[in-house]
């Protein structure tokens, strides 16, 4: 069995009379992708901050790469690469010299940091604008060089904040390839994200946070194990007018009834639903249906039902 690289046992920070965690413990094993999973606000940046030594914590411990680091955090940096939500390189050098300049504060010897940097601009698709100024960048090419240079000393330790927030579509995609990339070398990465879905193709397990509290943990198969082979069918309707529930309710009683997020129907099922049918009984009771959208359940449905919140408040 892996051992744990990262430990973290009744973390709290408040600020004034906020609580941002409150006595949070879970672990990240040893070359697992773990995704900390949460809305804005829930205290995932607060988490990473402290579990990085750049905030401190009230209350807990944090030890990694079995070093006990809860006030002495610089006593793990050499194990650890962080990559910020905000950029934290320089606007004035260009990227490859950002890249050298991280290398140095990490003691790499110059020869070694040029090639590196070198390596990691290529990997990045970055190659061809080595030499701009990093404030010339698109903000995709400036996410890409902030993760290059939280890896430029190969830590075997990675936090990451929200790593594919407002980017555009190529980078992010480009961003995700290479932490699979590292997960496969054995690297720990720890990822927090408001993404359902990209937690859930990325992630080895997931921690759920919400208002500074840790929900759940558990592996993505073990998270969407209760929902598999449900069905869902979304049908929305014209007008201002909205289907009775309690009468669908009677109408197909081995169906899960409620209300969708837009105002029209949400159908769950143990097995196949049949459309036309639901269809027909929404125009009999005078309902003009616009649109009918068939889905399988997913680690958002499995989010809503653990936490109460629904999915669109990751987004906000």
């Amino acid at each position: 069995m892996s051992e744990a690289h990262i430990r973290v046992s009744g973390l709290r920070k408040s600020f004034g009379d906020v609580t941002a965690v409150d006595g949070i413990s879970f672990d990240v094993m040893d070359g697992e992708l773990f995704g900390f999973l949460g809305p804005n606000g829930a205290g995932k940046t607060t988490t990473i901050n402290m579990l990085t030594g750049l905030a401190r914590p009230d209350a807990g411990t944090i030890t990694v790469g079995g070093i006990d680091c809860t006030n002495k955090m610089k006593s793990a940096q050499h194990l650890i690469g962080v990559v910020p939500d905000e950029s934290n390189l320089y606007p004035e050098l260009t990227g490859y010299d950002n890249l050298c300049f991280c290398g140095g504060l990490y003691g790499m010897r110059s020869s070694e940091r040029k090639g590196r940097a070198v390596e990691l601009l290529e990997l990045f698709g970055l190659a061809g604008v080595a030499e701009r100024k990093f404030s010339g960048y698109s903000r995709g090419m400036k996410r890409r060089l902030t993760i290059a240079a939280g890896i430029m000393h190969s830590p075997p330790i990675l936090f990451l904040d929200e790593p594919t927030t407002g980017i555009d579509v190529q980078s992010a995609r480009l961003t995700r390839e290479i932490l699979q990339e590292l997960h496969r070398s054995g690297t720990t990465i720890f990822l927090t994200t408001h993404y359902i879905e990209e937690a859930e193709r990325m992630c080895d397990r997931i921690a759920f946070m919400v208002n500074g509290l840790v929900v759940r943990v558990d592996s993505v198969s073990n998270l969407v194990k209760p929902v598999e082979g449900r069905e869902v069918v979304q049908a929305s309707v014209l007008g201002t007018e909205v289907p009775d529930l309690e009468i669908l309710g009677d109408l197909f009683p081995d169906y899960g009834i409620g209300r969708a997020a837009d105002g029209g129907i949400r159908i769950e099922s143990t097995g196949k639903i049949d459309v036309g049918v639901v269809v027909r009984v929404l125009e009999d009771q005078g309902f003009d249906v616009a649109e009918v959208k068939r889905t399988a359940l997913s680690l958002e449905d499995v989010f809503i039902r653990i936490t109460g919140l629904e999915a669109g408040v990751m987004n906000k």
